[in-house]
């Protein structure tokens, strides 16, 4: 899957997925293999969601498990689209054999 690379020192995580940009902190992450699956994986969730509909989707499960846990950590983690990409992201083959909306088995 192509996308374009961009350097953002200012950027709030190591790494963030906004279709069709990959955003990284430090320059040495554009070539962390792992660190790009877990974003490869946010681009599969954001395609087969129409992009826009991700985000609304993301931002709403955040807001539920920030009411319920209290804790930015444990409400980030928690999301639902999250748990995918962490869960999947040492295997660099998932993106060949996943099926669509793998994400919300982790709901």
């Amino acid at each position: 899957m192509r996308y374009c690379p961009v350097t953002w020192k200012g950027l709030p995580a190591n790494a963030m997925a906004i279709f069709p940009f990959m955003f990284f902190k430090d320059p040495a992450q554009k070539n962390n293999a792992l660190l790009i699956n877990h974003e490869k994986i946010h681009f599969c969730q954001q395609l087969e969601l129409l992009i826009l509909p991700f985000y609304f989707l993301y931002l709403i499960n955040y807001l539920v498990n920030l009411c319920k846990y209290r804790n930015h950590d444990k409400a980030y983690f928690n999301i639902s689209f999250e748990k995918e990409a962490y869960a999947n992201e040492l295997d660099m083959n998932y993106l060949k054999n996943r099926r669509l909306y793998s994400w919300f088995k982790y709901l």
